[in-house]
């Protein structure tokens, strides 16, 4: 790999604008002030000048990460091992690989954040940096107060979604036998530069994650447009309301989106808030765009759906390809359209002939998400996979019982789609339709009055 491979040849230029250039010599002026009363030249700064300037905004271990892979970066490419402090040719070529960088120059700084030496880095040296990074992101957003509404920290129960999350962006690795590290004995396994390289390319969170942490623990002012990272967290009625998610689930979700619909979630349908009732879920995400749509079984399992288009109440599938199922725990993970169907989104009730409930993938009988209009109860079933999406089962049993389902439109607002002349009060109120229903009564208009147009 060699060290001075990096910046061997450099005459220490990044790639920032003008603008941007100049906010990284301020604050290397400020890092380095503390020396300003000495007329020794060049000027650099220490690890507590660096730890005193960001304080709690990071956790310690990643600030002594980000020193130590500074210090480590040759600018003459004779490899006399880390400096005992760093110069501005040091921190501008740092900052500019960790931000603007391409895959190689974002891996040779994970690298120099990770070890002093130029060998092939372990497999779980390179999970332990992962977690931290990952870490950094739920500390530095929270510290920030930049977490949207959306919760730090799930309940109680390991592995932690730090883990998960840092589990998920290493099994995008490849390892030099072309293998992905996906088994517990392969954290021995080496990993050269190129290896770290082709994952950074591979994982496109880690260099958004390396972004954020330098961006929001310097508070650089360069923009950084947390808006598709983090989305708006919106509740009716500003009721108090604990989701599923957390912040780093939401973040995990969000980002394979399409980005058009990253920057706002806005929250249809809750257990919790409208009560355990198939009638209400079916009088609130129809004709709302886009939707996620999520659950926690009685075993723990989180898990669920992108609906890339509006729900319908009608015996047919819907959708497109670019509907997606995925699994929080007790692991992440997304899974795309494999072409064989078209059977991406299904919801059906009153019907006598075909099942009643919300279904993705699979078929009749057999989805590979599926909850029951008997609310409280749905299956995955997938074997081995589910043919729409390839996923395997979701949920800890086959057939599942829960509790807690949420449903979030995303994107821009798509509740007033449905045109003012065409609105019943059944549309307006759901409580309505139950009570329609709890009477026994039918709702003649449904299926009759025309589907309104998509914006």
């Amino acid at each position: 790999m060699g060290n001075g491979e990096s910046c061997s040849g450099q005459n220490v230029r990044s790639q920032f604008l003008p603008e941007e250039q100049a906010e990284v010599d301020r604050l290397f002026d400020a890092l380095s002030s503390e020396k300003s009363g000495s007329n020794a030249l060049p000027r650099s700064f220490s690890l507590k000048a660096l730890k005193s300037h960001i304080g709690e905004a990071l956790p310690q271990d990643m600030v002594t990460r980000l020193y130590n892979g500074m210090c480590r970066v040759d600018l003459t490419g004779q490899v006399k091992g880390p400096s005992e402090s760093i110069s501005r040719g040091q921190f501008t070529v740092s900052m500019s690989h960790l931000l603007k960088g391409n895959s190689k120059e974002k891996s040779l700084m994970i690298l120099k954040m990770i070890s002093a030496t130029n060998r092939p880095v372990k497999a779980r040296e390179v999970q332990k940096f992962t977690e931290d990074l990952v870490g950094s992101v739920v500390h530095v957003l929270n510290h920030r107060q930049e977490l949207k509404g959306w919760a730090q920290k799930k309940a109680p129960g390991p592995p932690p979604r730090v883990q998960i999350l840092a589990a998920q962006l290493l099994s995008e690795m490849k390892l030099a036998d072309g293998k992905k590290l996906v088994e517990p004995q392969q954290l021995d396994c080496d990993c050269d530069q190129a290896v770290i390289e082709d994952w950074v390319f591979r994982a496109h969170l880690v260099s958004t994650f390396l972004s954020v942490v330098i961006h929001r623990g310097f508070l650089l002012h360069s923009s950084l447009n947390l808006a598709t990272l983090v989305p708006e967290r919106q509740v009716d009625q500003g009721q108090e309301f604990e989701s599923i998610l957390d912040i780093l689930s939401v973040i995990y979700v969000n980002s394979h989106l399409p980005q058009e619909q990253q920057h706002r979630w806005h929250l249809l349908f809750s257990s919790k808030l409208h009560g355990h009732s198939f009638a209400q879920l079916c009088g609130r995400i129809p004709h709302r765009g886009p939707c996620v749509v999520l659950l926690e079984d009685h075993d723990g399992h989180v898990f669920g759906g992108f609906a890339s288009c509006s729900w319908e109440i009608k015996p047919q599938f819907h959708g497109d390809n670019s509907c997606f199922l995925f699994s929080i725990s007790p692991s992440m993970a997304v899974h795309t359209c494999t072409g064989y169907n078209d059977h991406y989104m299904y919801l059906s009730r009153g019907q006598q002939t075909i099942p009643n409930g919300l279904g993705m993938g699979g078929q009749h009988h057999y989805f590979g998400l599926w909850i029951d209009s008997d609310f409280g109860k749905g299956h995955s079933k997938a074997k081995p996979t589910c043919t729409t999406y390839n996923s395997p089962q979701l949920s800890a049993k086959e057939d599942f019982r829960f509790e807690k389902l949420e449903v979030w439109a995303v994107g821009d607002a798509s509740g007033s789609r449905l045109a003012n002349g065409n609105k019943s009060i059944l549309d307006v109120d759901p409580e309505a339709q139950v009570l329609l229903e709890i009477s026994g009564r039918s709702r003649h208009s449904e299926g009759l009055r025309e589907v309104p147009e998509e914006e």
